[in-house]
């Protein structure tokens, strides 16, 4: 990897993390047209970008995170992120492998764009208004449905916001439910790969270069993640999912046809 295929790769990271539209499949894609080496660096890189994007919903949302005197805040992010944590330890070979497979990537952005096309149609009842309203089953429950985005192509954003309205939150309260607990999921993922990468290949880790790129692809996805959230949420508020949706299909129809064309 070079440096101007980190920068790409930062701005897809933080234009893509939190919009319903798989951050992680993006990325996928990009290596692929980009011709970038599944290496170990590569691996980690394509984990280890989302730190830049946490720290863009922990400025954000700052008050939030640091009203230490609300403390059922914090319980409730680590309830929801345990399912994760269980079953990403789990199977987290398994979900290696399937982060090397574009028709995953395709089949999985087809099948979440026609569910989004639907989705404001299915989950009318919004009587959850804010975050305090949240149960800790709720929590729960919205992390099981974030497990969904293991599968590459599904998008944790849109997995963990469909949970939520699924429990009767409103549209924009269920984004940003979805943004405050992609805080300790990408932090999980992100230390585990690393550690995991240092153990297998400390060089990777180490190397100056690969430090270098890993920094400006975490500013880069910092900058953009930041104007990208500020933008979802005006844009969900008042449009809903369907331009998601649409893209999402496109996109998983571009993506098989490259394939079995044998370009990509």
């Amino acid at each position: 990897m070079n440096l101007v295929q980190a920068i790409i790769e930062g701005i897809i990271e933080g234009i893509t993390e939190f919009l319903p539209v798989s951050s992680t499949g993006h990325m996928i894609i990009a290596s692929s047209v980009m011709h970038i080496e599944k290496d170990a660096f590569t691996k980690m890189f394509e984990i280890a970008i989302q730190l830049g994007a946490i720290l863009s919903v922990v400025v954000l949302y700052w008050r939030k995170f640091f009203d230490f005197s609300r403390w059922q805040f914090y319980v409730k992010l680590i309830v929801a992120v345990i399912p994760a944590l269980v079953l990403g330890k789990l199977f987290a070979d398994k979900i290696d492998l399937l982060l090397e497979s574009p028709t995953t990537v395709a089949v999985s952005l087809l099948a979440g764009g026609i569910v989004l096309l639907f989705i404001d149609r299915f989950f009318r009842k919004e009587t959850i208004t804010t975050e305090t309203e949240i149960s800790y089953i709720k929590g729960f429950i919205i992390g099981i449905w974030q497990c969904l985005a293991m599968i590459p192509g599904v998008s944790r954003s849109a997995a963990s916001i469909i949970g939520g309205m699924q429990q009767n939150l409103t549209r924009k309260l269920a984004a940003e439910f979805s943004f405050y607990l992609a805080v300790p999921t990408m932090a999980a993922a992100t230390g585990y790969k690393m550690l995991k990468t240092w153990q297998e290949n400390p060089e990777v880790v180490t190397n100056t270069h690969n430090i270098q790129l890993l920094a400006i692809g975490n500013i880069i996805a910092f900058i953009v993640a930041m104007l990208t959230i500020k933008f979802f949420i005006s844009y969900l508020q008042k449009h809903g999912f369907k331009l998601f949706g649409w893209y999402r299909i496109v996109l998983g129809i571009v993506v098989l046809v490259l394939f079995y064309t044998g370009n990509l």
